[in-house]
């Protein structure tokens, strides 16, 4: 069970990932667009710096819960590190815990957000303003799935 669990959240991961890495791409080839429109064809597409600004949040936060599951987040852990084991412990199970419960406050406030900005639209774009939040709500909801797993595999590593 703990195998097909880690392999789910490290595929969701992994699609997480693939798809912040393809909204880079698109990116810098929408900017490469807006600097060609610009100089080139004396016509700047105005859509560019509301589509950037919505791809960047997907980046950033879909990245963000990427790092919590592979624990690659800057962390300045020489105090926790320097303490003896039982409050070492502690203090890992503590902040995992506290990191699964503020995955699902944004998960949740994500939610709201999306329910309130819903029927705006985006301007220049067309498209509902909603879509700036569900990456906040999807990214929430992976901090918490990820957080908790690397509870349970704590107290599962604990156990043996």
């Amino acid at each position: 069970m703990t195998q097909i669990r880690h392999r789910i959240l490290d595929g969701a991961a992994a699609v997480a990932m693939a798809f912040a890495s393809l909204l880079m791409v698109v990116l810098i080839v929408i900017f490469g667009w807006l600097v060609f429109g610009r100089y080139v064809l004396n016509a700047t597409p105005t859509w560019v710096e509301q589509a950037a600004l919505l791809m960047i949040v997907w980046i950033t936060f879909l990245g963000a819960a990427v790092g919590v599951r592979r624990n690659t987040h800057l962390a300045v852990d020489f105090i926790r590190e320097g303490l003896p084991a039982p409050l070492r412990t502690a203090c890992i199970v503590l902040s995992l815990a506290a990191l699964a419960a503020f995955g699902a406050v944004m998960a949740w406030q994500g939610y709201v957000m999306f329910e309130r900005t819903a029927r705006r639209a985006i301007p220049l774009l067309g498209i509902s303003e909603g879509w700036r939040a569900v990456p906040v709500s999807l990214s929430g909801g992976l901090i918490f799935l990820f957080a908790l797993d690397a509870l349970i595999g704590r107290f599962q590593r604990g156990a043996n």
